[in-house]
């Protein structure tokens, strides 16, 4: 405004007095001035940050927030803390999503039945090393007012998705399904007597189930009815999965169309998706590192 003010046809207002107006000192607007090429730089050099950070974001399709991008921007060979992220994010209008918390998740009611497995695995996750706890669980996917189901098994030391299936029905197959996936996939990997949590819907204490279970050596856990802390990291796993697919969603018009990019981002989600709680990995680049420290450890005299 002092600028504007002193460069007017016919000013008579002396710096001096514009300044007192304005309430700088002289020093200090001449110090502004003096300066204004390395505020035309910073703009510069956050415009081509801010490139780079929109390039991480686009990255697969999917929305990143601060933590995401930061990891992503790794990958990239650009070095750039959160605070900055944050702050470009901010300045150029660029909304992170937040991921809301779920407060109310309405729990199907499992049918009355002497089969409900005891919580053998009472939330330790990650104490017992990778595929000794494998979580499973449904969720419901919305397509055009109806409805999709996917299983998914997750490893819940390396949060790897080792087996997942779509269905367009709510019959146990399905489920069972996802169980053959895993062990066509893992098999060699997966030690003998490792647990499978789940919590007690139907599917999962039909006799089907607890025998395929049982044929494969496996050991059967469930979360305590109504309570999902118990298979919090699935939880977590769905919710993350909703929010980023949730552009997409909008414009799903057939199953294929759910099909394709449930598998799009499952094959994301295991590669390019990168953790804090796994150094900063994705969780199948977490499960190669941890396979060879491991070996590396046996091999030892």
């Amino acid at each position: 405004m002092i600028c504007r003010q002193l460069l007017a046809d016919g000013n008579q207002i002396s710096l001096t007095e514009m300044c007192r107006v304005v309430g700088v000192s002289r020093s200090g607007f001449y110090a502004w001035r003096n300066h204004e090429w390395k505020r035309q730089d910073k703009e510069q050099r956050d415009c081509e940050d801010f490139e780079i950070i929109l390039q991480a974001y686009k990255y697969r399709g999917y929305d990143k927030g601060i933590n995401g991008l930061y990891m992503r921007l790794k990958r990239m060979g650009k070095r750039m803390n959160r605070k900055k992220i944050r702050r470009l994010c901010r300045k150029y209008g660029l909304q992170c999503p937040i991921r809301k918390t779920n407060s109310y998740r309405q729990m199907a009611k499992a049918l009355k039945t002497n089969a409900i497995a005891d919580n053998m695995v009472k939330r330790q996750f990650r104490e017992h090393g990778p595929r000794q706890v494998l979580l499973t669980d449904i969720t419901y996917i919305p397509l055009d007012k109806e409805f999709c189901y996917l299983s998914v098994i997750m490893d819940a030391y390396t949060k790897q998705a080792l087996s997942h299936v779509l269905s367009q029905s709510l019959e146990v197959d399905f489920v069972l399904e996802t169980i053959e996936q895993l062990f066509n996939k893992y098999g060699p990997s997966i030690p003998e007597k490792a647990f499978i949590h789940s919590d007690q819907g139907c599917h999962y204490t039909s006799v089907a189930f607890r025998e395929l279970v049982k044929n494969k050596e496996l050991r059967q856990s469930m979360s305590r009815r109504g309570n999902c802390w118990d298979n919090a990291p699935q939880e977590s796993f769905f919710g993350h999965m909703k929010e980023e697919l949730r552009e997409k969603m909008k414009m799903w018009k057939t199953y294929e169309d759910v099909k394709r990019d449930i598998d799009d981002w499952m094959d994301y989600y295991n590669n390019d998706r990168y953790q804090i709680g796994l150094n900063e990995l994705a969780p199948n680049e977490f499960y190669i590192s941890i396979t060879r420290v491991r070996q590396k450890l046996n091999a030892c005299p």
